[in-house]
């Protein structure tokens, strides 16, 4: 059966509802995620099977997957990242149009997992800005979509002004990023 979604916070009275702008597009935006999957290994076998029948991501809005970074506004980072993989991420990450978030998805993108090896990066948090991370090796679909989650929650609490605060551009600055 459909679940019916709760407004957002606001006045309400009969044949009308009033709410902040902030709000409206919060609740817009975290429904309509576009995600840009960047799988390397196994974690992004376990990502098929969350975008399979069995789970479903398509019910959290997430169906349609991104292979363009100029068209995806969520990076979802899984698997073991090499070294030289690190400048591929960055640029992929920094093609993304504003605003944009980043998923690391089990141990070996969150910190290099059981690979603590010279040519692979510990952690893609090295590279780019992470929002949330998903723990496992692989993590389970469940997992996956609990991240999703905390994603659309973040992006429906998150301030428009957020992304032009010296906060927010002093990290961009901190990892060198346009």
């Amino acid at each position: 059966m459909a679940e019916k979604l709760p407004s957002p916070p606001g006045y309400e009275g009969p044949g009308f509802f009033a709410t902040t702008a902030d709000k409206a597009i919060g609740l817009a935006r975290a429904n309509s995620l576009w995600p840009l999957p960047f799988a390397t290994s196994c974690c992004g076998i376990e990502f098929m099977a969350t975008m399979g029948p069995n789970f479903d991501l398509a019910r959290f809005g997430m169906e349609r997957l991104s292979f363009s970074p100029r068209q995806a506004d969520l990076l979802m980072v899984m698997g073991t990242i090499a070294k030289k993989m690190a400048p591929v991420v960055k640029h992929v990450y920094e093609q993304m149009a504003e605003p944009r978030w980043v998923i690391a998805v089990g141990a070996c993108a969150s910190t290099g997992g059981i690979f603590d090896t010279y040519s692979v990066l510990q952690g893609i948090d090295h590279v780019v800005p992470v929002d949330v991370y998903v723990p496992g090796c692989p993590p389970r679909p469940e997992q996956i979509i609990d991240g999703i989650m905390k994603i659309q929650e973040l992006v429906k609490n998150e301030s428009l002004r957020r992304r032009y605060s010296d906060d927010y551009k002093q990290l961009m600055d901190s990892y060198e990023i346009k």
